[in-house]
């Protein structure tokens, strides 16, 4: 009896597999960076990309900024002649949440038919907020690593992620992971988590995770980091005189531990290391993009550049040149937030590279691919009819009365 039961069940076996053998099932390599849990069919973003133009593909990988509070002439053109990828707000644009909900929907309604926008904005807490004063305020990242509580830093997130979520934004451009080791660092200061690297790593983690859990993409920000500087990038080039040993057991930890949490995207910062790249700030050195932050930290997800528009570009590269080269050196969005005239001239250099054969199609899909894959994940283009600011900021209060 137990004889004539074996040979059933091996029966039964081969069936099974003869059968999965004929549907042709394939079983995803975890280290190929097209197969992603989040992805049911990569090959549909293959199929997408195929069908873009090459204006298309270059469109999706420089992020803009816009003027004043309305979707003006401009912007229209940016998004339907030359489709910018995605619109960052700051305060400028931003007057009140019903007024930021009407523009937001006003940009998803220009690009509807298309790829959906990433519509981001710095939303870091303490000193650094774009959103309007009818929010709550949520302390600074200086305050949460004082507080040094796991959970508490989760919450946090969570806050953080909700409120610009509940407008119809869709990346944070937050945590800070610098540590902030110099006291005359002028631009980091209390928006890092502190100058302990165990509190920055811990609590860092906790705010990206918590953000994530929103539905929200969280940009982890300054990569290799900017903590150790005296100078403000935003007005000229900061430099800074360590070896990659020094920088890999130190700066780079909060960022290993957001890579092993997961993190969506990391932001490339503009400053020169000349003992890594003794030509090339951070945010256009393919030595640190692609030898340190791809190969070395093995991360697989997007790397957008801080604003090219800021003093530590502007003051000593051409804006074009710099986007071509950050491309080339592996980033994959190029982040314009002032100027029309840079955001056009980004887009035509880009086009001008890829039409000489100095940018290959190939890399600009493989880019492509990253991006698509997380809009698949985070993005869409639904209207959001109405903001419930009061239950917010009830939430957001019981989480700032937490204590355990």
């Amino acid at each position: 009896m137990m004889k004539k039961m074996i040979i059933v069940v091996l029966a039964c076996l081969l069936i099974f597999l003869l059968g999965c053998k004929g549907k042709n099932i394939d079983i995803p390599d975890p280290n190929d960076e097209k197969n992603s849990e989040h992805v049911e069919n990569p090959d549909e973003i293959a199929e997408k990309i195929k069908s873009m133009t090459i204006e298309e593909k270059i469109g999706q990988l420089v992020m803009i900024g816009i003027e004043g509070e309305k979707a003006d002439e401009n912007i229209k053109e940016m998004i339907e002649s030359r489709h910018a990828g995605g619109i960052i707000l700051f305060s400028g644009n931003i007057k009140s949440a019903d007024q930021t909900l009407e523009l937001l929907n006003n940009l998803k309604d220009l690009n509807r038919g298309n790829i959906p926008l990433f519509l981001g904005l710095d939303e870091e807490g303490g000193r650094v907020t774009r959103l309007s004063k009818e929010f709550v305020k949520i302390p600074s990242m200086e305050e949460v690593g004082n507080k040094n509580d796991k959970d508490y830093s989760f919450r946090i997130g969570e806050a953080l992620g909700t409120r610009v979520k509940s407008l119809g934004f869709n990346i944070d451009f937050a945590p800070v992971m610098d540590i902030n080791s110099n006291y005359k660092n002028p631009v980091i200061g209390d928006r890092s988590f502190g100058d302990n690297p165990k509190i920055v790593i811990e609590q860092g983690a906790q705010v990206m995770s918590g953000i994530k859990s929103t539905g929200v993409i969280s940009v982890v920000k300054h990569f290799p980091g900017h903590g150790d500087t005296k100078v403000d990038s935003h007005k000229k080039l900061p430099v800074v005189d360590k070896t990659f040993e020094e920088i890999d057991n130190f700066e780079l930890l909060p960022f290993k531990k957001s890579i092993e949490e997961g993190v969506d995207g990391i932001m490339i910062a503009h400053i020169l290391f000349p003992k890594i790249d003794g030509e090339n700030p951070a945010s256009f050195s393919y030595t640190i993009i692609n030898d340190i932050l791809r190969e070395k930290l093995n991360y697989r997800g997007v790397i957008i550049t801080d604003d090219m528009t800021m003093g530590a570009v502007m003051n000593n590269y051409d804006i074009g040149e710099a986007s071509v080269k950050s491309l080339k050196a592996g980033s994959d969005i190029i982040l314009v937030c002032h100027g029309y005239e840079n955001e056009h001239k980004v887009l035509d250099t880009i086009k001008e590279a890829v039409e000489s054969g100095d940018i290959k199609e190939e890399d600009i899909d493989k880019k492509l691919y990253r991006i698509l894959k997380l809009k698949e994940k985070y993005v869409n283009d639904e209207r959001i009819n109405e903001v419930n600011i009061e239950d917010i900021n009830r939430k957001t209060r019981d989480i700032l009365s937490y204590d355990r």
